[in-house]
């Protein structure tokens, strides 16, 4: 996901919260290796050891940045830091002095700013910017405030600290009143200069204010904004897919942007106005998100060649290793399929397992169901090079298929939760399958894809196990 941020050419990527555990330590440190022209951030507590980790992590980055945060409402400050207005003033500028000992780009956030005293504010950023903060950040952390509200509360600030002027001015809005995207523009009009955002939408409670709709509301609306983004809008599609596909968690079809529905058009009135005239319904064209309407594309007497071409124009950049594993899913799916989509390739390309060494392998299964028999599943696993296989049942051939695996791997887990959909129209459409399992708290995520729905739920399952068992090892070489 990293990597494709990257290539959406967003300016910094908040990589996590290094001192949240060591998971997060090591997903930050990984990322700050092989990204090299995004800033690589990470968070954290107006602490020393939150700094000391959020350093570790992000040291290897081309451009580091630490964020620290502290707290600022009377609310937080009274019940949450117990801690006066002058407590917290002379611990924000300790800890961005620390922070600045390690790294020329600091970042500091003044948690649910919005609830706070403008008076308070000003003065407080007058000293974090002394003590050498690059970046002020203005949260809205329980999406409290509104557009209008929220342009002269900053403009309010502004006046009372004209030293922001000196720095970027950053907002981060969390979208519980749905006002998230519209308050970070409301931002843009009063002075900010650094949007945070995710993709999707995605975040804490009702998520946070949605990259997409931010950038292709300025994009669209250029003449009313006059502001630039350093963004490749085409590349918003495939990255809201992709966050789609690592999370498990999918886009509602309404979603502006991205969802499903964004460029379908079924009101008769409508389509005959898209049919004349696109721009009649029509404000952005699903090519400026990367949105690819080509039907047919590869088929399975294409080549290698064609394959890497196809690949290359749709945005990918694949190693050796990664093109050939590629190339075979392809193959195996063109053999199936009588038309393969982009958004099929997307699916293969994105579905490329992270697992390391496979504890599992799937070598046969065979069903045996129907609305008047019990499912039943006879399934072949190689583990740990042994052939097991278990017959087992359940209601229906899924659910059966799970219990035989679930035997074979010997792991009691939780399946929290299953769905299935399709990756493209057509009855031979590739069934998308993620299962996620539970394990001693953790979540683990597989997916799986084929033109049988069985099979794509069967490979999610074991792609889930796999995960597990790779995790355990990392643990226990770590112990060792």
């Amino acid at each position: 996901m990293a990597k494709q941020l990257e290539n959406l050419k967003v300016d910094v990527i908040e990589a996590g919260f290094a001192a949240a555990s060591e998971g997060d330590l090591k997903a930050i440190k990984e990322i700050a290796k092989v990204v090299k022209t995004s800033t690589v951030a990470s968070l954290s507590r107006a602490k020393k050891e939150d700094i000391d980790k959020a350093w570790e992590a992000v040291r290897e980055a081309v451009k580091p940045r630490i964020h620290t945060f502290i707290a600022t409402s009377p609310i937080h400050m009274t019940y949450k830091l117990k801690m006066t207005e002058k407590e917290v003033m002379e611990k924000a500028v300790e800890m961005v002095a620390y922070a600045k000992g390690y790294c020329e780009d600091v970042e500091f956030s003044a948690e649910d700013a919005t609830r706070s005293s403008v008076d308070f504010l000003a003065k407080l950023f007058k000293e974090v910017i002394k003590a050498g903060a690059t970046t002020v950040n203005i949260p809205d952390t329980v999406g409290y405030t509104t557009p209008n509200e929220f342009h002269d509360f900053i403009m309010d600030i502004r006046s009372k600290c004209p030293e922001l002027d000196e720095v970027d001015i950053s907002v981060h809005c969390h979208d519980d009143l749905g006002l998230g995207v519209a308050n970070s523009i409301a931002a843009i009009n009063a002075g900010a200069t650094q949007i945070e955002c995710t993709v999707n939408g995605i975040g804490e409670r009702a998520g946070n204010a949605a990259l997409e709709e931010i950038v292709m509301a300025l994009e669209t609306r250029k003449d009313v904004f006059e502001t630039l983004t350093n963004i490749d809008t085409a590349q918003i599609y495939r990255s809201s897919q992709l966050l789609s596909r690592i999370t498990g968690v999918k886009v509602q079809p309404n979603k502006a942007i991205v969802g499903a529905n964004a460029f379908a058009h079924e009101s008769g009135i409508h389509q005959h106005g898209v049919l004349s005239n696109k721009e009649t319904y029509e404000i952005m064209t699903p090519e400026s998100i990367g949105l690819n309407q080509n039907k047919l594309v590869l088929g399975k007497h294409s080549g290698r060649h064609a394959f890497k071409d196809k690949i290359e124009t749709m945005g990918y950049k694949l190693t050796s290793e990664e093109l050939n594993k590629a190339f075979i899913r392809f193959k195996e799916v063109a053999d199936k399929k009588k038309e393969v989509y982009d958004r099929d390739i997307d699916a293969i390309i994105s579905r490329q397992s992270s697992v390391g060494e496979e504890k599992f392998k799937l070598k046969r299964f065979v069903i045996n169901s129907g609305n008047s028999i019990t499912a039943t599943a006879a399934v072949l696993l190689e583990k740990d090079g042994e052939e097991i296989e278990v017959i087992d049942t359940g209601d229906g051939p899924i659910d059966a298929a799970f219990n035989a695996i679930e035997k074979i791997s010997g792991t009691k887990v939780k399946l929290e939760d299953f769905s299935l959909s399709s990756v493209t129209e057509g009855k031979d459409a590739l069934g998308d399958a993620i299962v996620k399992l539970r394990e001693k708290g953790a979540i683990f995520i597989g997916r799986g894809l084929s033109t049988d729905v069985v099979e794509a739920s069967v490979k999610a399952y074991i792609n889930a196990l796999n995960k597990m068992k790779d995790q355990e090892n990392i643990k226990n070489l770590e112990v060792v």
